[in-house]
């Protein structure tokens, strides 16, 4: 009997190095491309053109990132990027909890016929032209209302709340319903402390769409004091490589020999994604725990 059981505690312990190797492996796949694009941003535009990049900087220099930041109007871009993130988001979760609380109530009158119709805006849209031509005489051009009230409510991340919210005990309900508890008081002080882990996973899912908004952006905000740090790096891009074409021989076409559109690229990647890298951690535990109880609750 010993011997079958340090059999199986040798087959345990190979089994659990195969599969730390192999995560290890995978991880390391998932890391490369971001790692390659970091040390691409601090390698010069002559070792990215001639492949000498691969794991370290080749040539390090900072010339991207002095390039991007020289342009005071980044900051306002990140600013106004902030602005837009927390305030989409807060009002996505504001609609998306509003919404999902009530259809997650079986006594809600019409709950069904409700939830046919939201479905129906999940298979039918309306298209970009259209919704273009109501922002514009709504008078909302140069607004960031234009950007926020088209997506004020995202039905997939209602219905994975309201998923959430339904597999919460209904006894809970009933007790504070029992002991004088309205719906508003049973939603903000029970419901809602719940709900903190899916609260937390959608937010995150609202705040990297609206760190990311780029096409909105670009139909409705046309005034450079208003654009969002996507379409200002997009734009300093475009201006590189316009330069490019535009320098001559001298010294000033050496310079620019130094800043070609993959390193700046790089460097734009690297200052749009960081913020959101920060974030993640602080919301990993409660981002897993939200999206596995929501994927599979109702």
């Amino acid at each position: 009997m010993s011997i079958r059981n340090n059999i199986q505690s040798v087959w345990s312990r190979v089994g659990t190095t195969a599969n730390y190797t192999m995560l290890g492996i995978f991880s390391l796949a998932a890391l490369y491309p971001l790692w390659y694009v970091i040390v691409s941003s601090l390698s010069s535009s002559r070792a990215i053109t001639a492949g000498e990049v691969s794991l370290w900087p080749v040539e390090f220099n900072t010339r991207a990132y002095l390039r991007l930041f020289d342009d005071g109007q980044l900051f306002v871009s990140m600013g106004n990027t902030i602005v837009v993130t927390l305030v989409g988001t807060l009002l996505n979760m504001v609609l998306t909890t509003l919404a999902a609380y009530p259809l997650s109530r079986k006594r809600l009158k019409g709950r069904n016929y409700l939830l046919m119709f939201i479905i129906f805006t999940m298979l039918f849209t309306s298209g970009v032209i259209p919704n273009f031509i109501l922002v514009k005489s709504l008078g909302l051009m140069n607004s960031y209302w234009s950007l926020w009230l088209p997506a004020l409510l995202s039905t997939y991340n209602m219905f994975v709340m309201k998923s959430f919210m339904e597999g919460l005990p209904e006894e809970i309900e009933e007790s504070a319903a029992i002991d004088g508890a309205g719906d508003w008081r049973i939603l903000f002080q029970i419901i809602l402390p719940l709900c903190k882990p899916i609260m937390a996973a959608l937010s995150l899912f609202y705040a990297v769409s609206w760190w990311n908004s780029y096409f909105n952006v670009l139909l409705y905000i046309t005034k450079s004091s208003l654009q969002t740090l996507t379409l200002k790096l997009y734009q300093m891009i475009l201006q590189v490589n316009q330069s490019l074409l535009n320098s001559g021989s001298g010294s000033e076409g050496v310079d620019q020999v130094m800043l070609t559109p993959e390193g700046i690229k790089a460097a734009a990647i690297v200052i749009a994604v960081t913020p959101i890298l920060i974030v993640y951690p602080i919301l990993q535990k409660h981002f897993v725990k939200g999206v596995l109880i929501g994927s599979v609750k109702g």
